[in-house]
């Protein structure tokens, strides 16, 4: 079987809105804050056509701390794959410590959707909107592409490219596939 590509997103803001406090990213608290961003399914439909699995992997600790539910958590990614062309959700529920393998920016949740899907990680992409993002990325081996809304908080690896939204990362991720090789630049209007 041949290996598939794949572009592995962040859910809270990439796929839906994001809750900044003093510069800090928080996930939506309830079902009824959960809002896809605009945009969005036009970039995923995008990305699907070109024949890349669309697949998220999201850090959700709060569960683990009990300041959220795990059934919230679960609505939420039920809505996910209702509205968005979406084949997989891979959830990290756990705290960051060094026994855990899936917290971004450790790999595990991209190298376990890696050999479960048979996806060729060299040839995929990792989009999201903070420093873990890029640093799981760049773990498993893939493209990154950050998603820059200005948090209060610095990367710690450079990305391969940056942009503002989903929109320009999927524009991005085309032209990078057709052509490898050659610096990303963005046009105007994506």
């Amino acid at each position: 079987m041949m290996a598939r590509r794949a572009v592995f997103v962040d859910r809270d803001g990439v796929l839906n809105r994001s809750f900044v406090r003093n510069g800090v990213p928080y996930p939506p608290a309830s079902l009824v804050d959960f809002e896809i961003l605009p945009g969005v399914t036009e970039a995923l439909l995008r990305l699907k056509d070109a024949g890349f699995m669309l697949i998220v992997a999201t850090n959700q600790p709060d569960v683990e701390r009990g300041t959220q539910r795990r059934e919230v958590v679960e609505a939420m990614h039920a809505c996910l794959l209702k509205e968005l062309p979406i084949d997989d959700i891979k959830v990290c529920w756990e705290l960051d410590s060094p026994q855990c393998t899936c917290y971004k920016p450790k790999p595990g949740m991209l190298l376990a959707a890696a050999e479960e899907q048979k996806i060729d990680l060299a040839s995929s992409y990792m989009v999201g909107d903070r420093w873990r993002d890029v640093g799981a990325g760049k773990a498993a081996g893939c493209f990154t592409i950050f998603i820059d809304h200005g948090y209060a908080e610095s990367l710690r690896e450079t990305p391969d490219a940056t942009c503002a939204d989903l929109r320009e990362a999927a524009s991005i991720i085309l032209r990078h596939a057709k052509c490898p090789n050659k610096p990303i630049v963005l046009e105007e209007g994506g």
